[in-house]
């Protein structure tokens, strides 16, 4: 089974019992978001809009790489890789 570290930002924290990172599975991003969901009900509401895609305001990174210049959702996860989930900021 394939297991990555997803890294959550302060604000979902409150999902995550306080975790500032947390361990899923799945072979692609997707699967790994699902089962983070499965693991943290509510993940994927703050994550994926009502189509199942990555809300325009959440940018998620595997290791270094923005998953939108890769396969997005479908992009393969290997074991041990990090997903990194950055809400974007407001502000003026």
């Amino acid at each position: 089974m394939i297991m990555a570290t997803i890294r959550i930002p302060t604000p979902m924290r409150t999902l995550t019992r306080n975790q500032a990172e947390v361990q899923a599975s799945g072979a692609t991003v997707g699967e790994v978001l699902r089962d983070l969901d499965a693991r943290y009900p509510g993940m994927n509401a703050r994550i994926l809009d009502e189509r199942g895609a990555v809300r325009r305001y959440v940018n998620i990174f595997l290791n270094d790489e923005d998953v939108r210049a890769l396969q997005s959702l479908d992009t393969p996860v290997k074991d041990a890789d990090r997903i990194t989930l950055i809400p974007a900021m407001a502000g003026g």
